[in-house]
């Protein structure tokens, strides 16, 4: 079993800086995915509202809790949640607690 070395990357996507630990890179990947990682948002840090076109994306939710739009609409998530944008949707996702966001984060290409 090979073991893929972790790869993590400070990004500003919004408000503050996130970490995005890649788990798998675009090799493993093999064209059908954009990413799969971990991403860790600290308190007060956000990723801004943004439109997928060509692919989708899923957070699944590990620790913390945080408000998630999705197409405009606002929800709040935590551990357990998992969530999906479309093709063509809109979402951002800022974390509300008062601990580290962390989720898996998954873009599948559509196209």
């Amino acid at each position: 079993m090979p073991i893929i070395e972790q790869k993590t990357v400070t990004a500003e996507k919004g408000k503050g800086k996130i970490f995005i630990t890649h788990l798998l890179t675009p090799a493993e990947m093999a064209g059908k995915c954009a990413m799969f990682a971990s991403v860790k948002i600290p308190v007060g840090a956000a990723i801004n509202v943004h439109k997928h076109v060509g692919t989708t994306e899923t957070y699944h939710i590990l620790q913390g809790t945080a408000t998630y739009t999705d197409n405009g609409e606002t929800y709040t998530v935590k551990a357990g949640d998992t969530t999906f944008c479309a093709d063509g949707d809109t979402h951002g996702i800022e974390n509300a607690g008062d601990d580290d966001l962390i989720f898996i984060a998954l873009i599948i290409n559509t196209k």
